[in-house]
């Protein structure tokens, strides 16, 4: 069975991981320079915890911290480019943005209400990792 620190670990990477290539994936369709700023300081925090779970992941296993498949990157793509077809508006884009996050959000939380013998440092990154998607909700809702 898999150790429950390995599980969160490896659940906040990919959700990182997902972040960011999905902020990759429609970087190059916004043309308003602010919403441009604000959607790399928002890959920025991505990365931060994903460089977190980078940093203890050894502490728990020998193996390297799991990502998101390439058949769920290539959907992320795929729906995003579809999306945004026709619609390359702030509040498209902050809208696919915002699906993402929200799933996010519940899975992080699920994980912290039912695994209660998580090591209190990986408590703390993945408390952090949806701390800091609650908080993307609320700067993309300003753009809807």
């Amino acid at each position: 069975m898999e150790d429950i620190n390995v599980k969160v670990l490896n659940e906040v990477n990919k959700g990182t991981t997902m972040g960011m290539d999905a902020i990759s994936y429609v970087a190059s369709k916004v043309g308003d320079p602010k919403f441009q700023e604000v959607l790399d300081v928002e890959y920025g925090k991505y990365k931060k915890i994903y460089n977190q779970v980078d940093e203890i992941y050894s502490q728990y296993s020998d193996s390297q911290p799991q990502e998101t498949n390439a058949m769920n990157k290539m959907m992320t793509w795929y729906g995003i480019q579809m999306n945004t077809m026709t619609d390359k508006s702030n509040s498209k884009i902050s809208e696919l943005l915002l699906q993402g996050t929200n799933m996010g959000i519940i899975e992080g939380r699920r994980l912290l209400n039912n695994n209660p013998s998580v090591d209190p440092e990986v408590k703390k990154i993945l408390n952090d990792f949806v701390v800091m998607q609650e908080d993307s909700v609320e700067t993309l809702k300003k753009y809807l």
